[in-house]
């Protein structure tokens, strides 16, 4: 594990394996690099690099009380990428980002303020674009009442809240086979990000507007999604976002929920590996 510094002089933790072209996973909301354990082998096995960050506020990164809107936490990204100096093995645009969720956001944001001059393509998985909240331009958002309420029960019991969202995550009603085990693990994770972090990331999820963002997507793009996903409405989510970005690789998986990076896994990196090849 590595650390290193952004801007505002927060550290963040990262880990990075491997060589070859690299891959830049972003975890989603409340979730930290462990969420990859099961991509990280199977790309390392294909002979990719695979790089893993711990956002602002998650994981074993830095807790601090300011940073949580989508331009910081994008910014954060660059941070990482120049640390590194992720690149193609002989300089240029290489680098893959493969994002879950709020990461989706944070990655198409990072494409508009820094550009995609080592960025090849992005894979997004059930990401929370291009825009979730209900206005009048948006009618197929969520309302705005529903975050409040969601808000007021992650105050009064944040693990209950957590719990309770445990088996539609996973979409275990669909026959996904998720066992009560991972869903606690899963669910234990979320629990270690700091509960301001996540308290403010949750409303900036739902009222940070990326459709400017994905109109401006040039470079390929893989967006998978489940059907069934209660935390991020396919229909509020990517099937707005295919209409933004139409050259888009698009898939949906007809039982999978949110958690398809681990109900779905083999699908998701096969998936993935296929449009990387492509």
């Amino acid at each position: 594990m590595g650390f290193f510094q952004t801007t505002d002089g927060t550290t963040l933790a990262y880990e990075d394996y491997g060589t070859g072209t690299p891959l830049l996973f972003v975890a989603g909301w409340s979730l930290h690099s462990d969420m990859w354990e099961y991509q990280v082998p199977f790309f390392l096995e294909q002979g990719y690099r695979c790089v893993l960050v711990d956002r602002r506020g998650h994981g074993r990164s830095d807790r601090p009380s300011t940073g949580y809107d989508v331009d910081t936490r994008a910014d954060d990204l660059a941070a990482l990428i120049e640390h590194l100096d992720l690149q193609a093995q002989g300089g240029g645009a290489d680098v893959i980002l493969v994002a879950h969720s709020a990461g989706g956001g944070e990655v198409v944001r990072y494409l508009a303020r820094h550009g995609q001059d080592r960025i090849a393509r992005i894979a997004l998985l059930a990401p929370a674009i291009p825009f979730m909240c209900q206005t009048a331009d948006n009618p197929a958002g969520v309302p705005r009442a529903a975050l409040e309420a969601s808000q007021a029960q992650f105050r009064a019991d944040r693990p209950k809240w957590y719990a309770d969202r445990g088996q539609g995550y996973f979409a275990t009603h669909m026959g996904t086979g998720v066992s009560q085990a991972v869903m606690d693990a899963e669910m234990q994770r979320c629990m270690q990000a700091a509960p301001y972090a996540a308290l403010v990331m949750q409303r900036e999820i739902f009222t940070a507007d990326h459709r400017a963002d994905v109109a401006a997507l040039t470079l390929p793009v893989l967006l998978l999604h489940g059907i069934p996903d209660q935390s991020i409405p396919i229909d509020v989510a990517s099937r707005q976002a295919v209409k933004l970005v139409p050259h888009a690789v698009y898939k949906e998986y007809p039982d999978a929920g949110h958690g398809l990076y681990i109900s779905h896994a083999a699908q998701v990196n096969a998936d993935i590996l296929e449009f990387l090849k492509s």
